[in-house]
């Protein structure tokens, strides 16, 4: 008998009692409550556990790799998947918490070029420009830094400053531009609807070069989920011609050296060709 029938049947026992367990809590508490205050007959009955999990599961994706992992022992009659996605769930959660921050700079770098323009079209319109800053919307572009920027374009503060402070944000560098519009105009009256349009332009094409850059890695970063995948395919196409290599990977020790080789190789790949692709974005 495998030694891992019994931890499999001792993790699934474990998971099934805390979803049993839960959902009992739960359907008893929903239950009770509007009969202890008299509320008379009790609500519907709640629904069931796995709706809640898969709830659970919609913001937390990377949590995915444990029923992965699982599978693929059971299929593979070891426990090494399973342990090695649950060390895979905080490098994926690293990954697309990496990859959300990415997109919210690109949203925050969108929202300044829309509030220049917004401030140049209020500013053509008549307003002065505290009001005009303020009258345009700031809240996606200035982030946690709108407050400070609203009151001291309100009440004659120091406008360029807090405008300054908020481009230290990731995704705010263009607002260190709108400052600097702001300061000469101030200090030398010049037209800072002008300086705005002028800004607003050189931010529009500052994101098409990056847009374009990104168009242009495209192509690299398909051919690093592509290095990624191949092994996964070749155990399915292994496992389809009958040669049982998860038997061979997991339960031999020439497999299990050349898993070990494998995967280290695997992760120097995956991490090289990762870092050729960061660079080339950075430039």
């Amino acid at each position: 008998m495998s030694l891992f029938g019994p931890l499999h049947a001792a993790v699934l026992c474990a998971v099934a009692a805390a979803l049993l367990l839960a959902g009992g809590r739960t359907e008893a508490a929903r239950r009770a409550r509007p009969v202890l205050a008299g509320g008379g007959a009790p609500p519907e009955p709640a629904p069931p556990p796995w709706r809640a999990v898969r709830a659970g599961l919609r913001g937390r994706p990377e949590w995915l790799c444990l029923p992965v992992g699982l599978a693929v022992a059971v299929a593979g009659d070891s426990v090494l998947p399973l342990l090695a996605g649950a060390l895979a769930v905080p490098l994926v959660r690293r990954g697309l918490r990496a990859r959300a921050r990415r997109r919210a700079e690109a949203r925050r770098a969108e929202a300044v070029i829309a509030l220049c323009g917004s401030v140049a079209a209020e500013l053509r319109a008549g307003l002065q420009p505290g009001p005009a800053l303020v009258a345009a919307g700031t809240g996606r572009a200035l982030g946690d830094a709108e407050p400070a920027v609203v009151a001291a374009a309100r009440f004659g503060g120091d406008v360029p400053r807090a405008l300054r402070d908020a481009a230290g944000e990731p995704g705010a560098e263009g607002l260190a531009g709108l400052a600097a519009c702001w300061s000469v105009a101030v200090g030398s009256g010049a037209g800072l609807a002008a300086g705005l349009d002028r800004l607003e332009a050189a931010l529009r094409a500052e994101r098409d070069q990056r847009e374009d850059l990104d168009a242009q890695l495209a192509g690299a970063r398909s051919t690093i989920v592509l290095l990624a995948l191949l092994p996964v395919l070749a155990l399915g196409l292994g496992t389809a011609l009958g040669a049982e290599p998860l038997r061979v990977l997991l339960h031999t020790p020439a497999g299990l050296l050349c898993l070990l080789v494998g995967a280290v190789l695997e992760a120097a790949g995956l991490w090289w060709s990762a870092r050729i692709v960061r660079r080339g974005g950075a430039r």
